[in-house]
């Protein structure tokens, strides 16, 4: 399908899931990961407030840049690494197919 890209996702206990998303709802990342059940919170509901949703980014895919909320939250975060990203910020697009992500540990 076009409009549907599938990408891979690490949980915390290291089990690969291979996800499926559509590329034409404007969803984000985190959305797509809640709704197959991944233990990704969201608790701020995508603000870029918790880092709850708190990931690493494994593949090398061109990201749309950290603003200044997704900066400021994980400069505050735990477990942040150099690859680390917020998936509520990563809007679902066909440039992310084949994209390769592991959760970050629980703060």
């Amino acid at each position: 399908m076009d409009n549907e890209i599938t990408f891979e996702v690490i949980d915390r206990e290291g089990q690969v899931h291979q996800i499926q998303g559509p590329t034409d709802m404007s969803f984000s990342l985190m959305e797509i990961c809640r709704a197959s059940d991944l233990p990704i919170e969201g608790t701020c509901g995508g603000m870029a407030l918790c880092a709850s949703c708190h990931c690493y980014i494994n593949s090398d895919h061109a990201l749309p840049p950290k603003g200044p909320d997704e900066e400021a939250m994980l400069s505050e975060a735990l477990h942040v690494k150099e690859n680390s990203r917020l998936t509520c910020q990563i809007p679902l697009t066909q440039a992310l197919d084949g994209l390769s992500i592991t959760i970050a540990p629980e703060s």
